[in-house]
């Protein structure tokens, strides 16, 4: 936040916050706020100390519209955020039984009980498809009946400048009046890459970390997998490797199709998607560009889009990587935050 730009006569409540990527982008905008909600405990820390508002722990299942009312300041336009869990929309859980999907008809309950006044939602593109899209559609249509004006389209990461090819549904509604979904700010030729995001800091082995920094550090590697990642080839596979160092599982029919793991990334491009996982080499194309190990939490952080100086664990708290791993990869990315921001920026100056 540059101290410089006007502040919104608004104040923001983040549903589903997690460690606040969607609230810091709204932070960076100059907006005011006013709380973020999750049932993980364990994002009370990473929200409260960058974002400077209060958590509430609380399942949205079990929310109520008074809850959300009382977290607004009064005398603003009200404007309530959120990103449901997306894992019941994943591509990674195929037979869709993850009871989570029914929050985001929580989510629309909310909106319709406590009608703030503009309405941010966003998701994973396979939530249009989840259900015949039924479950879209109807969190569309009861915004639509409650009075709100709705748009929606799946924006590309790197065309708001974000260094990780991650697509994003994202949906805008107001009860003032028509509103417009952000503008690219970047094109192919001057997409972010991971060196411009991660090429400057200091470089480690696996297993190593960051006096300085006690997120940037590396996950241990075994003897194998350190073998794998030094045949790695930036934007390779496991293809290329000695076949001894292939693993049972790729030389199998029903493997062979899985090329997308044990891969190092490139410095010239954007990133792969940053799962909850991406500090495990095996889970993904997380690899170093060129030091052999996967990446650090601090490297993920960046990618997306978090400040260096972002904290996830209060000083001297033990680092885990299972815990940070999954607040970072759950997280909204805070370059797609910021541009929706600045829509809902733009649309409550046009409608002043």
């Amino acid at each position: 936040m540059t101290g410089t730009q006007p502040t919104p006569n608004a104040s923001v409540v983040d549903l589903f916050c997690g460690a606040g990527g969607l609230s810091h982008g709204f932070k960076a905008e100059s907006f005011r706020l006013a709380g973020g909600i999750d049932i993980d405990e364990a994002c009370r820390f990473p929200y409260e100390a960058n974002n400077g508002a209060p958590f509430l722990r609380k399942d949205v299942g079990k929310l109520t519209a008074k809850e959300v009312e009382d977290l607004f300041i009064p005398g603003t336009k009200r404007v309530l955020v959120g990103c449901a869990p997306c894992q019941p929309f994943s591509t990674y859980n195929q037979k869709n039984e993850d009871p989570n999907w029914k929050l985001l008809q929580a989510f629309g309950d909310i909106i319709e009980a406590s009608s703030p006044d503009v309405v941010s939602m966003e998701n994973v593109p396979r939530l249009l498809a989840f259900r015949g899209g039924a479950v879209f559609n109807a969190f569309v249509a009861k915004l639509r009946s409650a009075g709100y004006h709705v748009v929606w389209d799946v924006l590309y990461g790197p065309d708001f400048g974000l260094a990780q090819t991650r697509s994003r549904l994202v949906l805008l509604a107001s009860r003032l009046g028509p509103i417009s979904l952000p503008l690219p700010t970047h094109n192919a030729e001057s997409h972010r890459t991971v060196r411009e995001e991660i090429g400057g800091l200091p470089p480690l082995a696996h297993g190593e970390r960051d006096d300085r920094d006690p997120l940037h550090r590396a996950s241990r590697l075994s003897d194998k997998n350190a073998r794998r990642i030094a045949s790695a080839k930036p934007g390779g596979t496991w293809r290329d490797w000695d076949k001894d160092l292939v693993a049972d599982c790729h030389k199998v029919a029903t493997g062979k199709g899985y090329s997308s793991v044990y891969g190092r990334m490139s410095w010239t491009s954007p990133s792969p998607t940053i799962t909850t996982q991406f500090y495990g080499f095996g889970n993904g194309r997380f690899g170093h560009p060129e030091q052999h190990r996967a990446l650090t939490l601090r490297e993920g952080a960046l990618l997306q889009g978090f400040p260096r100086e972002y904290q996830f664990a209060k000083p001297g708290e033990p680092i885990h990587f299972k815990r940070i791993g999954r607040l970072i990869g759950n997280a909204v990315p805070v370059h797609l935050a910021s541009a929706i921001a600045r829509a809902v920026k733009s649309h409550l100056e046009s409608v002043e």
